[in-house]
């Protein structure tokens, strides 16, 4: 089998499968109309997913379903379920009661969907590319989360539409998955070891700590951005403005522009080490957030072009946290540590986004992002505070 086949199949799964997620973000605004719900209520629409999404990560390692599922089955299976999800909402669904639920399943099968994509990308990847390939795969995450606005950009959609076609997304790459995808020679058979425990202990270590404190910091910040960007531009004087519609702007700019970031960033992490590319992507993207209530009131050109910005290094630093958590980890509980990461990460952005319509309900939403300031401050502060405790630890084995 060709290894960049392989790592392109692997990718393509990740964009096609991802396009569920935030499938139902995407046509907030309608669902509001529709169901009369307020804009506090409408947040569990997403958040109902990031839950979703830790509790089936933390099955899945109880479990230890990668290691005892074969993982392009695995990977094929939660694709196709999250496709199953989302259908059902579109089809049978008139309300909260019904679409929580079928939202937080579906964050449940995303577990199986990117973590799952990790693994099969490493296999086909040896340490020397491992870096740009799974940038690459969290490109391919980024445009699949954002696919949904560009469905609904071209034309007015009924939001129930919208979701079909993103599901019928999301069961191609279910069948790419199972078709195509096949696990390489780098596979990891063996289980890694793993201690609960652990989870905790890793806080009481500096190299871990930092890294995590890093991530989480990255976390507070990206998927409220990545909730919100519509509704901050629809708010800006320049809404009406844009030569195209504000989903398409996402997409470009969140979606496009951010899978050139991860690019771009896997490549400073290889060239210019974990930390100091995790520090600028980290400085880039809270100065968005600092200049965000300026931009608010600028015209569409210069919008589009901060947010090309500010989508390309939100998520340029991605792949950096989980790598640098794995090299400061104790290396028989790496498992353990990158489960507790991913699963803290995820439940912060919950009240990140959830905070999001408070802050705008009290001032507005030219002032909205301001709140996630405080996450990429910490995040840079800890990774420049990992860089250096590497460099003094590098200096002082010479």
């Amino acid at each position: 089998m060709s290894p960049r086949l392989q790592r392109g199949a692997v990718a393509l799964v990740q964009v096609f499968g991802l396009a569920v997620w935030f499938s139902v973000s995407a046509v907030v605004p309608s669902l509001r109309a529709d169901w009369g719900v307020s804009t506090t209520a409408a947040v569990w629409l997403t958040g109902s997913v990031q839950l979703g999404f830790v509790a089936g990560a933390l099955g899945s390692t109880a479990l230890n379903l990668p290691d005892r599922v074969r993982p392009h089955v695995l990977l094929a299976g939660s694709a196709g379920l999250a496709a199953v999800c989302t259908v059902l909402l579109a089809w049978f669904v008139d309300g909260m009661p019904g679409a929580l639920p079928l939202r937080f399943l579906t964050g449940v099968f995303l577990s199986g969907v990117y973590p799952v994509g990790i693994k099969l990308m490493a296999s086909w990847s040896g340490q020397a590319a491992r870096g740009r390939a799974l940038g690459i795969l969290v490109g391919a995450l980024t445009l699949g989360s954002t696919l949904p606005h560009l469905i609904g950009g071209f034309g007015s959609l009924p939001w129930r539409a919208v979701l079909e076609a993103a599901a019928l997304i999301g069961l191609l790459g279910a069948a790419v998955a199972a078709v195509v995808v096949r696990p390489g020679p780098h596979l990891s058979t063996a289980a890694p070891a793993r201690n609960a425990r652990y989870a905790l202990m890793m806080f009481r270590e500096r190299g871990p700590l930092l890294a995590n404190i890093g991530y989480f910091g990255h976390m507070w910040e990206l998927y409220a951005l990545w909730t919100w960007i519509p509704s901050y531009l629809l708010a800006t004087p320049a809404a009406r403005s844009f030569p195209v519609s504000t989903e398409i702007v996402v997409f470009a700019t969140m979606g496009v522009t951010g899978a050139l970031g991860c690019l771009l960033g896997g490549w400073g992490a290889d060239r210019y080490g974990r930390s100091p590319a995790a520090v600028v992507a980290l400085v880039v993207s809270g100065t968005c957030c600092a200049l965000s209530p300026w931009v608010f009131n600028a015209g569409p050109a210069v919008l589009s072009v901060f947010c090309a910005i500010w989508g390309a290094a939100v998520i340029a630093d991605s792949g950096v946290f989980s790598a640098a958590l794995s090299e400061t980890a104790d290396a028989r509980f790496v498992g353990t540590a990158l489960t507790a990461q991913t699963a803290l990460g995820f439940a912060l952005t919950v009240v990140s986004i959830q905070l999001i319509p408070v802050l705008v309900g009290l001032t507005s939403w030219r002032f909205a992002f301001l709140l996630l300031i405080p996450g990429p401050v910490l995040g840079a502060l800890a990774m420049r505070a990992l860089g250096s405790r590497a460099t003094k630890q590098l200096k002082e084995s010479i």
